[in-house]
């Protein structure tokens, strides 16, 4: 990041560092969330809640040398070093070991200039200058000083940083919709699924003698229910059941795309088993899959995404999943796979058990009708999924602009 600005070392730029490492925090079964590392993520503005432990509200007055105050800056220090996040308003929870907090002195620096800061590529690049070769990847407090500031004026700051927090705002607002609308889609499928509460058909009705029943909710209203062993629990008659292998269409045979032949921005997303749903990009056409839609597992994570446009496979096991089932169609397909539990399986590679698990044919016409009102929703997570990456790319080529000066916020 070359430019003309004098420079500051983080160190001068902080009120006080929040350091809680050095020992382990005695943990309760509930209580005040205590976020590790894994909740630091560099798509998120905000530290997330992702198996998370607790303290009691005793320890957390006592045991810690210092609490988080909003716009502290999470900072990560060992296994990945670097990543950051913000601290918000209200504090809702503490940290501890790996990570330290920043407190910017407001006198000399913006909170969100420097989070911005923080988070560009050419910090990112000298912080892993600093632990390459050892086991565990660390960078430690002593060497923040080594991490210098460009000195810009309040107003620049301001401005830089509000930027970067509004472009990150919308494309977490997007990612809250997405959850959102595929939130609504999975209350329907429980409903009609799970509760077996679908809209009767006519001929349902006609058959209890109840024509008047059409439309209403087919359990409810006491439509006919039968007993299956092999899941122990009721089904709707007529329902079948059958293991996911036997549903999978021939495994697909694509070129993979390399970790190392993957670029920022290309023609085509490429998705892994990670948890960012497009993990980058290629322009390598031999490894497009253009027929829509797919369902993308991850083999050792769990993950299970849905696919709905042209795509390229990451090298990294991921398994891609096609119901040739009528009655079994992708976006029922997904839902009946999000069901299923595979937690008890340890660390061992996951694909092979999944294709054990029982699942649920119903209906043509229900399957069809799920499909018909499922549709509308994941295409607008298409949309907005896309619309991140636009916004993401954009963001990333402004920072080091505007730190630089080459660009300037009215």
């Amino acid at each position: 990041m070359k430019n003309s600005y004098a420079r500051e070392p983080i160190g001068q730029l902080l009120k006080t560092i929040v350091d809680n490492r050095g020992k382990t925090v005695p943990t309760a079964n509930d209580g005040i969330p205590l976020i590790a590392t894994n909740c630091i993520k560099e798509e998120r503005l905000y530290p997330t809640f992702e198996n998370i432990r607790y303290v009691s509200e005793e320890v957390h007055r006592t045991w810690f040398r210092a609490h988080l105050k909003p716009d502290d800056i999470l900072f990560v220090n060992k296994g990945t070093p670097g990543r950051v996040c913000m601290v918000p308003d209200p504090v809702t929870f503490c940290a501890a070991q790996d990570m330290i907090g920043l407190r910017a002195d407001r006198s000399k620096i913006y909170p969100k200039y420097l989070f911005a800061f923080l988070r560009s590529e050419w910090v990112k690049e000298k912080i892993r200058n600093y632990h390459v070769g050892l086991v565990i990847p660390h960078f430690k407090k002593q060497d923040l000083d080594t991490i210098t500031v460009p000195k810009r004026s309040d107003n620049e700051q301001k401005a830089i940083g509000d930027l970067y927090f509004l472009l990150s705002e919308k494309i977490e607002l997007n990612n809250r919709i997405n959850a959102e609308l595929e939130g609504m889609a999975k209350l329907l499928y429980d409903y009609w699924f799970v509760q077996f509460d679908f809209p009767m058909t006519a001929a349902q009705a006609t058959a209890l003698g109840k024509p008047k029943l059409e439309g209403k909710p087919y359990r409810t209203s006491g439509g006919k229910m039968i007993y299956n062993e092999t899941l122990k629990r009721e089904i709707p008659e007529g329902w079948d059941i059958c293991t996911v292998g036997e549903v999978l269409a021939k495994e697909l045979r694509t070129k993979n795309v390399l970790s190392s032949k993957i670029a920022k921005q290309g023609k085509t997303p490429v998705i892994d088993q990670g948890s960012d749903f497009i993990c980058g990009f290629t322009d390598d056409e031999e490894s497009v899959i253009n027929e829509m839609p797919k369902i993308v597992f991850g083999d050792h994570t769990r993950i299970l995404k849905f696919i709905n446009f042209p795509f390229a496979r990451g090298a990294d096991g991921t398994q891609i999943l096609t119901s040739r089932e009528k009655r079994l169609p992708q976006h029922l397909f997904y839902f009946q796979l999000l069901s299923v539990d595979l937690s008890n399986y340890g660390y061992a590679r996951h694909f092979k058990f999944l294709k054990d698990q029982k699942v649920i044919l119903p209906h043509q016409n229900v399957a069809n009708a799920f499909e018909e009102i499922a549709e509308p929703p994941f295409s607008k997570i298409k949309n907005n999924i896309f619309q991140n990456q636009e916004l993401t790319q954009l963001r990333d080529w402004l920072l080091p602009m505007l730190m630089n000066g080459q660009v300037t916020v009215n």
